[in-house]
């Protein structure tokens, strides 16, 4: 009786848990961890490495986070102090206008000119500036608020209605117990093997590839 030779096998290398995402379809690299402490050291080493576009996920508010991330004041404050100063301009302006002057202004449409109107009250002067103050006041903060708000949501590109975040599971928990960073590929220093490396000794729960 004959006997059929038996081949040798080789064993398959293990699947790279990253083979999913195509090559350039990558977001980032996402590290998982369980304490608001670990995130911490974490972010303080990210930022020593030199990474610039990264950022961190908790599911509450942790004190210090942005000193350790390294973020700097933004101009947002600047930009609402100016958008309130030009509330209170305008506020001083209009009711100059309306009530203390009766000259002829052009309203921007087609044949259409508007006055102001000198209005006198039991002999009080028509440009009465504590009289004003209630307008002024009132557009002051309608001008600082609207811009505080809208230039907040400008700056963070917001409203953002999807996130390569959120095609992750594990993602999920961001809003319950757990603590994620993510190094996005489009950072100068990426470089996926190097920066997969370098999450994995910063001693994560996981690593996972966020796909674009």
């Amino acid at each position: 009786m004959s006997q059929v030779p038996v081949m040798p096998t080789t064993q398959a290398p293990p699947p790279d848990e990253f083979e999913t995402v195509p090559s350039g379809k990558i977001y980032g690299l996402m590290a998982e961890f369980d304490t608001p402490g670990a995130l911490m050291s974490a972010a303080e080493r990210v930022r020593d490495a030199g990474y610039r576009w990264w950022d961190c996920h908790t599911p509450f508010a942790v004190h210090g986070l942005d000193k350790a991330m390294g973020i700097k004041p933004t101009i947002l404050p600047i930009l609402v102090f100016g958008c309130g100063l030009a509330g209170a301009t305008m506020g001083t302006v209009l009711q100059w206008f309306t009530n203390s002057s009766s000259f002829d202004l052009w309203s921007g449409l087609p044949g259409i000119m508007v006055r102001g109107y000198e209005f006198f009250i039991s002999g009080k002067p028509a440009s009465s500036f504590p009289t004003w103050i209630p307008v002024i006041f009132e557009l002051t903060i309608l001008f600082a608020a609207l811009s505080a708000v809208g230039l907040m949501l400008l700056f963070n590109g917001l409203p953002r209605l999807y996130h390569p975040c959120f095609k992750s599971k594990n993602f999920a928990r961001a809003t319950d117990d757990r603590f994620f960073l993510v190094i996005e590929a489009r950072d100068p220093k990426f470089v996926r093997s190097k920066a997969e490396a370098f999450l994995g000794s910063l001693d994560p729960l996981s690593i996972e590839a966020l796909e674009d």
